[in-house]
């Protein structure tokens, strides 16, 4: 079997002058650690995905495994499997994890020195830094090839304080924030843009994470990768980068963590410093516990206690997107049912028929915005 491109660039149209990349989860693919292989199989994708690499689903379509949906993107068991069955030779290997404190698995690591070893540039969006391992910039430059780190954070001087223009942006700003990590924050927002684009709506994503950098969004920062004195401001240079370029009706900003998820609460510089016009609110139902933190007893807090924070935050959240995670299909709709009867707030699920529904929410609150401007 010769590997083809499954991924798309932001247009949704594959691109045959797009760098090829092999990605690599090395057994935890059907993880919430892989979830930037996921947001790449999903695509959009910044590289054409020619296979991922993961011994424990060889032989299977990527897609398939991630949402039942076949995408052409073959999942290996290792980098040579990859490259004896391929006709096209890859130009990068990303590292398709995002692990707890930036830790580079040993099986990946050895994966990447192989990729190395074929002339393949490194791709890395862990806290881990590829270029300090002397061995990989070794192979690299004797190959002509790259190292980029994602998360190699900027010298100061080239990042920017918060001014405040961003108040008097004229585009709709929506973050996307959740009430925990690894909750689909980032694909709620890609497929949102994608979906309003669709329905005739000028919507453009500013990212906040590595993932967002991959799939090749052009406005954005690292969030994680920057001292905190400059997190607003770099979020307001990015959502002003993005409205003098594209001079979009809405700006979707993809949320990190959560406001009270204790290992990294975020997301009220969004709200605040980013001037939501409002909030959309991811929430997984099915998980009493903050990831990772079972055995702490940490319980996500009740979602109305979410909504009520972010009022007090000064945002309004506008509607509530459900994560399945460790939901039976046959309870989601009645669990939908009653947290919207319960908030009055509509709920919906993006990736399971609700996209239409959050459209229009959209389309509506621009409409009250242009109303007001008109009567003011």
């Amino acid at each position: 079997m010769t590997p083809t491109a499954g991924s798309t660039t932001l247009n949704g149209m594959p691109d045959a002058h797009q760098k090829t990349a092999i990605v690599l989860t090395n057994g935890l693919f059907d993880t919430v650690f892989a979830k930037t292989t996921h947001g790449l199989v999903r695509g959009p994708s910044r590289y054409r995905i020619l296979g991922v690499i993961d011994a424990e689903h060889a032989g299977k379509d990527a897609g398939h495994l991630l949402d039942g949906q076949h995408r052409d993107i073959p999942i290996f068991a290792d980098v040579s499997s990859l490259l004896a069955a391929s006709e096209t030779r890859p130009d990068v290997c990303v590292v398709g994890v995002a692990t707890i404190g930036g830790v580079l698995p040993p099986a990946i690591y050895d994966a990447l020195v192989e990729a190395a070893n074929h002339g393949m540039s490194l791709v890395n969006g862990l806290h881990r830094l590829l270029n300090d391992d002397p061995e990989l910039r070794r192979i690299t430059e004797a190959h002509g090839s790259q190292i980029i780190d994602i998360r190699k954070p900027k010298p100061t001087c080239e990042l920017t304080f918060w001014s405040g223009e961003v108040l008097a942006q004229p585009a709709l700003r929506i973050p996307v924030i959740g009430t925990d990590c690894a909750i689909g924050k980032r694909t709620t927002t890609a497929q949102l843009r994608k979906a309003c684009h669709e329905s005739g709506i000028k919507a453009e994503m500013v990212f906040t994470g590595q993932t967002g950098w991959l799939q090749g969004f052009d406005h954005g920062f690292i969030f994680d990768a920057t001292p905190n004195d400059f997190v607003s401001g770099e979020l307001e240079r990015a959502i002003l980068e993005c409205q003098r370029a594209t001079d979009p009706d809405v700006i979707l900003i993809e949320g990190q963590a959560a406001l009270r998820n204790p290992s990294g609460p975020c997301g009220s510089e969004l709200l605040i410093s980013g001037a939501a016009s409002g909030v959309i609110l991811q929430h997984a139902p099915g998980r009493k516990y903050f990831e990772d933190y079972d055995e702490l007893g940490l319980e996500i807090p009740p979602i109305a206690e979410e909504i009520e924070l972010i009022r007090l935050l000064g945002s309004e959240v506008w509607a509530v997107t459900l994560n399945d995670h460790e939901m039976e299909d046959s309870s989601l709709e009645a669990t939908r049912a009653d947290l919207e009867a319960e908030l009055g707030i509509p709920v919906l699920h993006p990736l399971k028929g609700g996209m239409p529904q959050l459209v229009d929410i959209v389309r509506e609150q621009l409409g009250k915005r242009r109303g007001a401007e008109t009567t003011s």
